[in-house]
């Protein structure tokens, strides 16, 4: 409970302080653009002749975000606002040549990889949530909800609708949007939202932004925003109620369990309503998720189970509202488990609803419930999330959270697994930030409930850092008991397979990570920057003896051309509690290993047509050696086409009777883009480890806004040689966005 005190104690301090550092409303009164009604109608065609868009007040003078921060933008970009009843609409001249990088016509994918621009706007002019709008060159939209716990995280993965189309000159492109009053969340009573727009620039590798934000700020910090002054009051938002109904219809095999070709017809809907201008509705009946992408499947070399990102769009938006509690690799919250086995299997959802939004100004809340059905020996269940943020003075937060997993299950197999009855969790964490947002700490105190489980069950961390322009440094304590457990949540360590005895074995323990890093920021040639960092990673066994001791020493450059440079230094000193294996031979013995590897990596000029990355890792690993290379090959027909290929090799030699083995890896992937509207991909993945070939071919037609067709094809074989079939699937799926 210290770590509580000293975030209590930290959040004082800045409430004493917090008037000396008025960062945002200074901002605020520097950086103003006025929204004015517009006198006439206005067409979304990317030209910008309209009356309103001659009498709206421009904005100008961005400045540099990236690489640096010291100067204006080399190519300026104009912006503009206006309004009518229904929309709130935003104009860019964007000084430009009459070439662009654009990466792809494919929707909601990262806006940063292509020259275009973004909207950030805060409606509410909180400083902790609001939203997101990018377009590229080529009219390539992509939107998001971010928040102050984004933290790198964006995903793209909410949806809604607005318009924008854009033109391309000799000396400029131009970006024409409109955004309905109904796709955002605000209080119609406020005049000031908080607005800021960012641009790519990626021929010269330079990203600026409207108000100048320090380089180790994210790009969307809502502490940096300037002001959208409205001369009147905005119009209210309406009412706001979304139908998404689905049908799908497939074809299926699965000879490795014994499950013949047999047709499938199934249907469900999404549904999306706004109960008040902050709180929003999300409901789900029978969700289909078969037009998701497959896992990116990699090579594990760790003893324990690999973290998938989640990839389905219900569970992804509003995210952070429940998976951003504890520090990696400890999330009490992970909505993979919900709708998935441990293997990745689809365990059916009959129905989910979800509330999120803000309270008040100062107060997010979200509310999840979904049920799912049963299938084979995995019983129905029923999950339940609670997470409610409450911001305190600028930018600090405190969290609390209550998750609870409850199974329907017989008395005989309560009897038999009484571990399996039910799994809840609670917490409390304290998160300060300054305004500035260079220093930073937090703590939370976290426990789980089980049948039967009444000791060592809890899990605390606390940590704290500076982030600088140049200089950051952090350190961060997990300590987390044997039974803590997650049934909603993943902890990677707590796990450990014992290879000998073919078991997996519960073990709590206790972490301290530190990190330090000091960045270089050349005024000439052409480096970019230069970075130099280590980190540090000391794990001790629950009854305080050694386990575990990680260090790195790593040096990164990037150059002005976009390409950049490696290299890392690792050492592992490790007290083995359990068997291990990375061979068909016998498992190491559990005991003392020391061993250091050296590691290169190369990532070419990303804005060229072709690009490759390539590294090297080379060393011991525990008593043998390890050889890794990976390689990356890759190629852009701008703006329609990108056709790639990764490779990752690794040989494991271990002195006799432990053996060797050559692991490979191979993923090429097809995406061809036939308009910013009909798409075709195809991912294939050969892993030996996983003794798996994998396909999987998408055909994506968007025949209006938000509506989408989808063929998908996958198919999975064993790695023999004649690649025996384990599943296949061809399904076709339709979805409508409806307006009600």
């Amino acid at each position: 409970m210290r770590s509580i005190a000293a975030i209590i104690l930290l959040l004082f301090i800045n409430g004493v302080l917090h008037a000396q550092d008025l960062r945002n409303d200074l901002y605020q009164e520097k950086y103003q653009l006025p929204a004015g009604k517009a006198p006439g109608p206005i067409k979304i065609d990317g030209i910008l002749d309209e009356a309103a868009w001659k009498n709206a007040v421009p904005v100008s003078g961005f400045w540099q975000k990236s690489p640096v921060d010291t100067a204006l933008a080399q190519r300026q970009t104009e912006a503009r606002v206006t309004y009518d009843d229904n929309y709130i609409y935003f104009g860019f001249v964007n000084y430009d040549t009459n070439y662009y990088v654009i990466q792809t016509l494919k929707r909601d994918v990262d806006p940063g990889a292509s020259d275009g621009i973004g909207i950030v706007l805060d409606p509410n002019n909180g400083r902790t949530n609001g939203f997101l709008f990018a377009v590229s060159a080529y009219n390539v939209q992509a939107e998001d909800l971010i928040t102050a716990n984004t933290d790198n995280e964006i995903s793209f993965s909410w949806d809604n609708k607005w318009f924008s189309q854009t033109t391309r000159q000799s000396d400029r492109w131009i970006a024409e949007i409109a955004i309905p009053f109904k796709t955002l969340r605000y209080d119609a009573s406020k005049k000031i939202w908080g607005v800021n727009f960012i641009r790519t620039d990626l021929k010269h590798n330079e990203y600026s932004t409207w108000t100048r934000i320090p380089v180790n700020l994210q790009f969307y910090d809502f502490g940096y925003t300037g002001a959208l002054v409205w001369e009147q009051a905005p119009p209210a938002a309406g009412q706001n109620i979304t139908l998404v109904p689905y049908l799908t219809s497939g074809v299926n095999s699965n000879p490795e369990d014994g499950v013949k070709t047999h047709g499938d017809f199934n249907a469900g809907f999404d549904a999306k309503v706004a109960l008040s201008s902050n709180l929003n509705l999300d409901m789900t009946v029978n969700p289909d998720f078969s037009q998701v992408d497959v896992d990116q499947q990699v090579t594990n070399l760790t003893r324990f189970d690999i973290f998938f990102p989640e990839r389905r769009t219900f569970f992804l938006e509003n995210a952070d509202l429940f998976s951003n509690y504890g520090i990696p690799p400890a999330r009490p919250f992970y909505s993979r488990t919900i709708g998935l086995d441990k293997d990745g299997n689809r365990i059916p959802i009959i129905a989910g609803a979800r509330i999120t939004g803000n309270l008040d100004a100062k107060t997010r809340i979200g509310i999840m419930n979904m049920q799912t059905g049963k299938k084979g020996d995995f019983a129905a269940q029923n999950y339940t999330a609670f997470s409610m943020t409450r911001r305190v003075h600028k930018r600090s937060l405190i969290k609390t959270y209550y998750f609870d997993r409850e199974a329907f299950m017989s008395a005989e197999k309560k009897k038999a697994n009484p571990l399996d009855r039910y799994g809840r969790n609670a917490g409390v964490e304290g998160v300060y930030s300054n305004v500035k947002g260079d220093w930073q700490a937090w703590g939370g105190w976290h426990q789980s409930w089980k049948y039967g489980v009444h000791d060592n069950s809890h899990y605390l961390n606390y940590g704290g850092g500076y982030f600088g322009r140049r200089f950051n440094a952090f350190i961060n304590y997990d300590g987390i008991g044997t039974n803590f457990y997650t049934d909603m949540g993943y902890v990677q360590r707590i796990e450990n397979y014992d290879a000998a005895r073919d078991t997996t074995i519960r073990l709590g323990y206790k972490s301290l990570f530190a990190s330090s890093s000091y960045s270089f920021f050349p005024k000439k040639g052409k480096i970019s920057s230069q970075r130099l960092s280590t980190e540090s990673f000391i794990v001790w066994n629950p009854d305080g003896t050694f386990n575990e001791l990680s260090l790195s020493l790593h040096h990164s450059i990037r150059f002005q051309n976009t390409s950049r440079i490696d290299l890392r230094l690792e050492s592992e000193d490790l007290q083995l509690q359990f068997p291990t294996s990375f061979t068909d031979y016998d498992p190491l013995p559990k005991g003392h290993y020391q061993y250091t590897q050296v590691n290169a990596e190369y990532r070419s000029d990303s804005r060229k047509p072709v690009g490759f990355q390539g590294s090297v890792r080379v060393g011991s690993f525990y008593n043998g050696t390890l050889k890794q290379f990976q390689a990356g090959l890759a190629y852009r027909a701008q703006p329609w086409g990108n056709f790639s290929v990764m490779l990752e090799t690794d040989k494991l030699e271990f002195p006799q009777p432990y053996g060797n083995a050559t692991l490979l890896l191979i993923a090429p992937r097809v995406e061809i883009n036939f308009s910013n509207y009909f798409s075709w991909t195809t991912f294939m993945q050969y892993n030996t480890q996983e003794n798996n070939v994998n396909i999987n071919s998408r055909l994506q037609w968007r025949y209006k806004p938000m509506s989408d067709l989808f063929l998908v094809y996958t198919d999975n074989y064993f790695d023999t040689p004649f690649l025996k079939n384990r599943n296949r699937a061809i399904v076709f799926k339709m979805n409508c966005w409806l307006n009600l």
